[in-house]
């Protein structure tokens, strides 16, 4: 009964991390998927966090973000995977907070992780075609904003989300 279930386990990830990567990849050759292809390899990772919890979810999210980086020919795409990927496991332990402070906390996590995402893309990695690089501060902080705010869009679809699929499988995992 144990070996079934970790077979189970080790298809659903491995299907999962390979339908993430093709996302990713799909993003590097369609040039407005820069944002959406790594939103959409992120909600991937929902069906294994509610089957198996955070732990799985985070080893298939470094399963693909270790990939996407070496693999990923849009590497400001795979520096967007990597630095909010794991965000989809954080969300169960938001949940208790009040409404406003998780709001907040998601807001500052958001863009903290994006402050420091193109940080490193123009300063230590040299990577000049990144987004924030070439414009004023003011306009840096609007994009920043306009950032964040996405993000927090997706926060959302990210609790239809897993409302659906409860309502679907109300076994599975919260």
């Amino acid at each position: 009964m144990g070996f079934r279930r970790h077979s189970r386990r080790a298809a659903l990830c491995g299907l999962l991390a390979a339908l993430a990567m093709v996302l990713l990849s799909l993003g590097s050759v369609i040039p407005l998927a820069t944002f959406a292809a790594p939103l959409l390899a992120m909600v991937c990772l929902l069906p294994v966090l509610m089957e198996y919890g955070a732990g799985t979810a985070l080893l298939l999210y470094a399963g693909t973000a270790l990939p996407a980086l070496l693999l990923c020919a849009d590497k400001e795409l795979a520096l967007f995977y990597a630095f909010l990927g794991w965000y989809p496991a954080l969300r169960p332990r938001l949940s208790p907070l009040p409404r406003p402070l998780r709001a907040a906390v998601k807001a500052g996590l958001f863009a903290l992780d994006l402050t420091a995402m193109y940080a490193l893309a123009r300063y230590v990695l040299r990577l000049e075609a990144a987004e924030l690089s070439g414009y004023a501060a003011p306009m840096a902080a609007v994009l920043l904003a306009l950032g964040v705010g996405v993000c927090l869009i997706f926060d959302r679809a990210l609790e239809v989300l897993t409302a659906r699929y409860r309502q679907r499988r109300p076994h599975g995992r919260s």
